[in-house]
């Protein structure tokens, strides 16, 4: 047992610059693409699908992490990590297509007035600001999952679980409330 808690602990000491680096790669990536003045292979008109695809992939996820609750909530554990594992599957699917998109594509910009303009602005900012932060605790709280180092697992899980929820959820919201506004 001494052993196998000293394999995981070094192995631990190798993914966490792997986690911290992505955690900060990613984003800045994301940033990049947002904001760079010309899209490779722009008029794809294939890409122009993404944004939808991207929103079915959130709602999946979504229930996803509900049901992956629910199973812990059972102590169901094996059904608990399938679920997790599917949703960590569903955000690495998605992450793909945002990137492909968003190099691809220009951003649409939101035309909607009144009152909920500011609804969306809040939850698009709070959306991309948890997004970007999300990835760091998502990746702890999975590999603590997957190598079964429960008590930190469950730690990390305080913070990873609602923010990636509210990422998820948002995201099919900030779709649905822009949507009407996509030129393809």
């Amino acid at each position: 047992m001494e052993q196998n808690k000293m394999g995981v602990l070094a192995d631990e000491a190798k993914v966490k610059p792997w986690i911290i680096g992505l955690s900060i790669l990613i984003p800045v990536v994301v940033a990049v693409l947002l904001f760079m003045p010309t899209k490779f292979g722009e008029g794809a008109p294939w890409v122009y699908f993404l944004p939808h695809l991207n929103a079915v992939i959130n709602s999946a996820a979504t229930v996803a992490l509900i049901t992956g609750l629910i199973f812990i909530k059972k102590k169901e554990i094996s059904k608990h990590k399938a679920a997790m594992s599917t949703a960590f599957g569903l955000g690495a699917i998605f992450l793909v297509s945002y990137v492909l998109y968003h190099g691809m594509a220009e951003s649409t910009s939101f035309g909607g007035e009144g009152w909920i303009r500011p609804v969306y602005y809040f939850l698009l900012i709070t959306h991309i600001i948890l997004a970007a932060v999300a990835l760091f605790p998502i990746l702890f709280a999975y590999y603590y999952g997957l190598t079964d180092q429960r008590e930190k697992h469950r730690k990390v899980v305080k913070f990873a679980y609602p923010i990636w929820l509210y990422v998820t959820v948002t995201g099919v919201v900030v779709y649905l409330m822009i949507s009407p506004y996509y030129v393809n």
